[in-house]
This record gives structure tokens, C-alpha cells and sequence, in this order.
């Protein structure tokens, strides 16, 4: 039944992503988790200490936020069953679970730098600020090209084809809890001094919760590439092979990588961050000098990339009934 909903989940949240109107009157389950974060961060973690107690509280906080998550998606999946029954229960579950994933959202945000650029280089640079950590405020054209591109490769993981994973394996319980560990770090799995131990637990269990997905991401990419005019699925599993590592995370090299070897693109290379210049390695050996057409066809890739995981469930759906 797992499958089922992944596979419903994903084809209405493309289709229509979570309403404006819903997000203005109620939020967003990512949101009521960051609150809940932020509430924790302020109350536990202490920058004037560091070293096992603030990493067993950082430990305590994820246990927490996944046990959490897997109770409250158990109960309300248990309750839907009850009162509708298998089959009708999968609409609202499947409704409730398609705001775990951001397909809708992701293209939009992005298309969004896309179309900026068309009105000049200051306008695209706000843009992708909007979806990058780093500098925006030097790049040039390709720079933007670039932030945003990497951005739409890695995000396709995070955003996508993680929490599709664990929803196809565990349900809504799955989802829920992936998102917990995912915002998580994007909250506090951070470097810093006020992180570093707080953080730690955070981090690493979300480079765990990632590394299938990571990997299969680079997979749908490689398979969306035979739907692209012009990009090469050979290439991107090459490239993704050869260049991931290149990457500091264990898992974001994987689709950016394969995004760049499809595409017949260079991507990361140096950055700046805080001001600072941070010297990272080129994935992919293509072209580096990139316009705003760049972007529209990673977001082409994109969606054939998310076409393809849905049709794979939809395969393993349907043999669930052989």
C-alpha cells in the first residue's frame, strides 16, 4: 500500500503542489517541524558549552523528532483505514502526504531565476538568492546559471526523490519522519560553533536518510535524459560516477554531478561564502559558461527525471498485484 501512495501522493502534488490559500491559513508541515526545532534550539542548545553534552542533546532532540514523526503518521494512517477502508483511505492520506514533497515548488522557484535573468543580471542574482546560501551578490550570468542549477540537482534529492523513498517504504510514518531529519539539518546540521555539537546527530543521520536516494536521483536524471533532446544519460551516470566524491557532502554530488554530465555542463567550482572565496572542484568537463536556456533545460531534465520515478512506481505498484 506504501507504493500506492507514493505513487498518488507524487502525481497530485505535481499536479497541483500545496495551495497557497491552505499554506496561509494553516502553514506547512515542514514549518510546524521547524518551529518545533526552533523551539528546541533556543531552550537546549547552550553555545557556552560544548563536547558530549551538547551532542547527547542533539542526539535526544532527533530521536524525538523521528519517533514523533513515525507515531503521528501511524496514527493518522490507522485512523484513515478505520474509518474509510483501504482504498479510500489512500485520498486523504495521499493528500496529507504530497505536502511532504515539493516538485510543483522547486520548478517554480527556479524557473523563477530563469525568468529573471531575462530582465537583467541584478534581478536574477535576487532570485537565486532565494534558494542558495551562498554569495549571490558578484556572481555573474553563469554564476547564477550555475547556483541555480546545483540548487534544482540537489533539491531534486531532498525535496523529491528522498522523501518519495522513504514514503514508498514506510508510508506516511516514513515521510513524516524524513522531513523531521531533513529540516533538522537544514536548521542546525551546520559547522558553526553554535552547531557543531548541537548539530552533529542532525547531520549525520540525514546523510544516512539521503544516501539511497542520493544515488537514485542520479539514476532518475540518467533515465530522464533519453526524454531530452540532447542530453546524454551515458554521460550523466559517467560523470556522476567520477565526480560525485568531488562534493563535500556524501550525497549531494550525486545528482549534481549526474545533472551536469547530462547536460553537458560544469558545475560547482569556486564560491563565495560569508565574503569568503572557497575553492571547490569542477564536476562535469563541459561548458561553464552558462545563459538562462541552461536552466530551462535542467528543468526540462527535472521533470523527466520525476516523470520516470513515477512511472517506476507505477511499475512496482502494479506488480504488487501479480
Amino acid at each position: 500500500m506504501s507504493l500506492g501512495l507514493a505513487l498518488i501522493a507524487g502525481a497530485v502534488e505535481a499536479c497541483v503542489g500545496y495551495p497557497d490559500a491552505l499554506y496561509r491559513a494553516i502553514g506547512h508541515p515542514v514549518t510546524w517541524i521547524g518551529r518545533l526545532i526552533a523551539w528546541v534550539d533556543e531552550r537546549w542548545n547552550s553555545e557556552g558549552e560544548s563536547g558530549p553534552p551538547q551532542k547527547l542533546l542533539g542526539v535526544m532532540l532527533m530521536l524525538a523528532l523521528v519517533t514523533g514523526g513515525l507515531l503521528i503518521g501511524l496514527v493518522i494512517t490507522r485512523v484513515c483505514f478505520a474509518v474509510l477502508g483501504p482504498w479510500l483511505a489512500l485520498i486523504p492520506l495521499a493528500i496529507l502526504t504530497g505536502s511532504l514533497l515539493a516538485q510543483r515548488s522547486l520548478h517554480e522557484h527556479v524557473e523563477a531565476v530563469a525568468d529573471a535573468l531575462g530582465k537583467g543580471l541584478e534581478q536574477g542574482r535576487e532570485a537565486v538568492a532565494m534558494i542558495v546560501g551562498r554569495d549571490t551578490t558578484s556572481l555573474d550570468e553563469a554564476g547564477v546559471c550555475r547556483a541555480a542549477i546545483e540548487s534544482l540537482a540537489e533539491s531534486f534529492c531532498d525535496g523529491i526523490a528522498a522523501p518519495m523513498f522513504w514514503i514508498a517504504v514506510g508510508g506516511l510514518p516514513g515521510g513524516i519522519a524524513y522531513k523531521a531529519i531533513n529540516t533538522a539539518d537544514s536548521m542546525i546540521g551546520h559547522k558553526t560553533d553554535r552547531y557543531i555539537d548541537f548539530g552533529w546527530a542532525a547531520a549525520r543521520i540525514d546523510d544516512v536518510a539521503n544516501w539511497p536516494a542520493a544515488r537514485l536521483a542520479a539514476v532518475w536524471l540518467a533515465a530522464g535524459a533519453f526524454f531530452v533532446p540532447g542530453a546524454s544519460p551515458s554521460k550523466a551516470l559517467t560523470v556522476a560516477w567520477r565526480d560525485a566524491g568531488k562534493h563535500d557532502s556524501p550525497n549531494a554530488g550525486w545528482p549534481e554531478a549526474a545533472m551536469a554530465g547530462a547536460l553537458g555542463l560544469r558545475l560547482m567550482g569556486p564560491r563565495t561564502y560569508d565574503g569568503e572565496m572557497v575553492q571547490k572542484g569542477w564536476m562535469g568537463d563541459g561548458r561553464f559558461a552558462l545563459k538562462a536556456a541552461d536552466i530551462r533545460a535542467a528543468l526540462k531534465l527535472y521533470r523527466a527525471a520525476c516523470g520516470v520515478q513515477l512511472g517506476v512506481l507505477a511499475v512496482l505498484f502494479g506488480l504488487t498485484f501479480l
